[in-house]
């Protein structure tokens, strides 16, 4: 198994969030069980409850609820995440959330 998919197995496993949560919040492109967990674990619990939420200090208090530096591409996707729950009609082009890197900010 990847190593990245033994996280997200782990996390889910860990995990308390209702499975009904987890489906919701799947709904956003890029964001799996793992990052639907971590959302939870910061306080989210629909799509809707991430409009007018600042991704940034949703990464920094992941970083800090880990106790380490978490990947960056988690910053994009919460960037995304937050774009998604934001907009009735989203631009197709910044549901990817690479496209939301530091340099390349929509």
């Amino acid at each position: 198994m990847q190593a990245g998919l033994l996280c997200g197995y782990m996390a889910l496993l860990i995990s308390n969030a209702p499975k009904s949560v987890i489906k919701d919040l799947s709904r956003i492109p890029g964001i799996g069980p793992s990052l639907a967990s971590d959302l939870y674990s910061l306080g989210v619990h629909e799509v809707a409850e991430l409009r007018g939420r600042d991704p940034e200090s949703l990464y920094s208090e992941l970083c800090e609820k880990a106790g380490q530096h978490v990947d960056r591409c988690v910053l994009y996707a919460f960037r995304c995440a937050v774009y998604f729950a934001s907009e009735s009609r989203p631009d197709p082009e910044k549901l990817k959330w690479w496209n939301w890197k530091d340099s390349g900010v929509p």
